[in-house]
């Protein structure tokens, strides 16, 4: 999902090399026979290491999320 807003936030020219190198991967990927849900994580973690913090940020997100919901559950207090 970041690299799709970066796609459309991007300039054609940018976009272009982006599209190319991604397929020069998936090639490479193919050719060495790699499960594509490896491929896919391999790629998500190459975004989340070029973001500083951005990994942490995620984590962050999930968390808070998933005290809500158990606060709207009531299995656990509000501080």
């Amino acid at each position: 999902m970041v690299l799709l807003y970066c796609m459309a936030q991007s300039t054609p020219q940018l976009t272009t090399e982006l599209e190319s190198l991604l397929a020069r991967a998936a090639e490479l990927a193919a050719k060495h026979k790699l499960d594509s849900a490896e491929f896919m994580s391999a790629a998500w973690n190459a975004v989340l290491d070029a973001h500083p913090g951005m990994r942490e940020e995620l984590a962050d997100k999930e968390l808070r999320s998933q005290l809500k919901k158990l606060r709207k559950q009531g299995l656990i207090g509000v501080a």
